[in-house]
C-alpha cells in the first residue's frame, strides 16, 4: 500500500512538471531606434522673400512750390537723374542780389587793400572789411545752395514706388515727395526657428536657388540676424547676394534658401531619444538588440541634450546599434524580444 501511494505522488509531480513546461512563455514586444552620429554637416532649407535693400523717401531740402514732377509710379530712375523741381524764381533773385553786393564789396576791398599797404588804413579797419566780404560771400553761397536744392535728384538707382504730390502744391523742407525703392542691392529675408538660431555660429555656407534657374546655386552673404524673436518664436535673418551681377530677381519673389550647418567638433558623439534611456543606481543604460534577438543592457554616458531635445551620448554607443526606444522598463538582460515595426502613417491598419 505504501508503494502504491509513492507511485501516485510521483506520477502527480511528473504530470505537474510536464504541464508547466508546456505552458508558453510571454515575449515582450519592443520598438527600435538607431543613434544618430553627431559632428556631420547637414543642410537645412527655408523659404525666403526677395526684398529691395530699403525704401527711400525723397524730399526737397528747402520749402517751395512744386514746379515739375518728371517721373511716375513704376518708372526706373538712374542715380543722379532729375526727378522733380521747385519754382526757383525767388531763390534766383536772392542769389542775384547777393552777387551784386558781393561784387561791390570785392571791388571796394581791392581799394582798401592798397590803402592798407600804404599804411593809410589801420589794421583794425582792414580786418573789418575782410570779415564783411567773407560774410557776404557765405550768404551768397547759402542762396546758391538753396537754388540748387530746388532740383530733386535720385540718390541711387531704383524704381519709383509712389508720387505723393502734384505740381503747384506747396511743400516744406523734408516733406516726402517721392518714395523710391533702392534696388542697387537686393536682399533676402528668412525666418529662422529657435533651434537653428542657437547654433547660428555653425552656419558655414548659404546659397539660394531661383525657381527661374533650376539647378543653379547663387552664393549669399549674411547681413544680420535679429537677436529678438517675433510672436511665433522666429528670428529674422537678412541676406544679400555675393555677386549682384548674376541675380535676375525682383522684389517680392519667393526663393529657396539652403543653410549648410557644420556639426560638432567631436565625431564620436551620437544622439538618441531620451525615451530609450533608463536609470539604475544613478547610472544610465540602454537596451541594445543583439544578433540573437535578445536585448543586452549597456551603460552609456549622457552629456546633455542637443537643440532638438535628444540626449547626447559621449560613450557607450557607436551609432550602428539597434536600441530599444519603447518598453525599456519591463525588460530583463538577455531577454528574447519581438520587434514591432513602426506603422507607416499612410498604411493605416497595415492593410498594404
Amino acid at each position: 500500500m505504501k508503494d502504491l501511494v509513492s507511485i501516485s505522488v510521483f506520477a502527480f509531480l511528473l504530470l505537474c512538471g510536464c504541464t508547466k513546461q508546456q505552458q508558453p512563455t510571454f515575449t515582450h514586444s519592443v520598438m527600435l531606434t538607431q543613434p544618430v552620429q553627431r559632428g556631420l554637416e547637414n543642410e537645412k532649407s527655408f523659404s525666403g522673400i526677395v526684398e529691395e535693400a530699403h525704401e527711400i523717401s525723397l524730399g526737397f531740402k528747402t520749402p517751395g512750390q512744386i514746379k515739375r514732377i518728371l517721373v511716375k509710379e513704376g518708372d526706373h530712375v538712374r542715380q543722379g537723374q532729375l526727378i522733380a523741381t521747385l519754382d526757383e524764381v525767388d531763390y534766383q533773385l536772392g542769389v542775384d542780389q547777393l552777387q551784386i553786393q558781393y561784387d561791390q564789396l570785392d571791388s571796394e576791398m581791392k581799394r582798401l587793400e592798397k590803402l592798407h599797404q600804404n599804411h593809410s588804413l589801420s589794421d583794425n579797419d582792414y580786418v573789418k572789411a575782410v570779415a564783411g566780404l567773407k560774410q557776404v560771400g557765405v550768404q551768397l553761397q547759402t542762396y546758391r545752395n538753396k537754388l540748387e536744392y530746388t532740383q530733386l535728384k535720385a540718390p541711387v538707382s531704383g524704381y519709383v514706388q509712389s508720387v505723393n504730390f502734384e505740381p503747384a502744391e506747396m511743400v516744406d523742407a523734408g516733406t516726402p515727395i517721392i518714395n523710391l525703392l533702392d534696388v542697387h542691392r537686393m536682399e533676402v529675408s528668412v525666418n529662422l526657428p529657435a533651434n537653428l538660431y542657437m547654433i547660428k555660429d555653425r552656419i558655414k555656407q548659404i546659397v539660394c536657388r531661383s525657381p527661374f534657374e533650376p539647378g543653379k546655386e547663387i552664393p549669399m552673404k549674411l547681413i544680420s540676424i535679429a537677436p529678438k524673436a517675433d510672436g511665433v518664436q522666429l528670428y529674422k535673418m537678412r541676406l544679400t547676394f555675393e555677386n549682384e551681377g548674376d541675380v535676375r530677381l525682383t522684389a517680392g519673389q519667393n526663393i529657396e534658401v539652403n543653410l549648410r550647418v557644420a556639426g560638432t567638433d567631436s565625431q564620436n558623439e551620437v544622439t538618441l531619444t531620451p525615451h530609450a534611456i533608463f536609470q539604475e543606481q544613478e547610472k544610465a543604460y540602454v537596451w541594445v538588440l543583439g544578433d540573437d534577438s535578445a536585448v543586452h543592457k549597456r551603460a552609456v554616458t549622457v552629456a546633455g541634450l542637443d537643440e532638438k531635445g535628444n540626449a547626447i551620448i559621449t560613450n557607450g554607443l557607436t551609432g550602428n546599434e539597434q536600441v530599444v526606444r519603447a518598453g525599456v522598463n519591463v525588460l530583463q538582460d538577455n531577454e528574447q524580444v519581438r520587434v514591432v515595426e513602426e506603422q507607416v502613417k499612410t498604411n493605416i491598419g497595415g492593410l498594404l
